[in-house]
């Protein structure tokens, strides 16, 4: 999975997103996605509920792990102790790392206008962030190819893909506050 990762490349979405926030600099991208994709378009501050793909820890207690260079042990083992070294990532039935998922809260509870983008708005707790930043006052926009449940609850909804549709947006939103940015 990883070696398929580092082969794929951010789409026009991610670069839209990572543009945005040279415009907007408090923008918090809050991503599902366990890939790097975010990160290699260029956003800086990137949220990842359920980890990263690129990171080990070790299964007994959780410790970050490194492996050493070239190491094709497999099932690798942690150095420290000894055990399995997985992924850094939340599997299903398993809980979210409460500091990210703290972070994640903090930003919509902060947030003017939250964009729900490409998200079957069905997995917990991603699910109701949306909810939580509308709660919070801020303008919720959807960008998806099909409705899902916060389509009734959206102030706005644009159907379509992100690639398609978030640079579009972005460019709009861009050129809204640009004029406005030395005032």
């Amino acid at each position: 999975r990883r070696e398929l990762i580092r082969r794929a490349t951010p789409n026009p979405g991610h670069l839209a997103l990572a543009r945005l926030e040279g415009v907007v600099p408090a923008l918090t991208v809050i991503s599902q996605n366990v890939d790097d994709l975010h990160a290699r378009a260029g956003s800086r501050n990137v949220v990842r509920l359920h980890g990263d793909i690129f990171g080990n820890r070790c299964s007994r207690d959780g410790r970050m792990s490194h492996l050493p260079p070239g190491s094709d042990e497999a099932p690798p083992k942690c150095l420290h102790c000894g055990a399995l070294v997985r992924p850094d990532v939340v599997w299903f039935g398993e809980q979210l790392n409460q500091d990210v998922l703290q972070r994640a809260c903090d930003a919509c509870a902060d947030a003017d206008l939250f964009l729900s983008v490409g998200t079957s708005a069905l997995v917990q707790p991603a699910a109701s962030l949306p909810l939580l930043a509308k709660d919070f006052g801020a303008w919720l926009v959807e960008v998806n190819p099909a409705e899902t449940t916060l389509t009734s609850v959206a102030d706005t909804v644009l159907t379509g893909s992100a690639a398609r549709i978030l640079p579009v947006l972005v460019d709009r939103i861009a050129s809204f506050i640009a004029p406005n940015v030395s005032d």
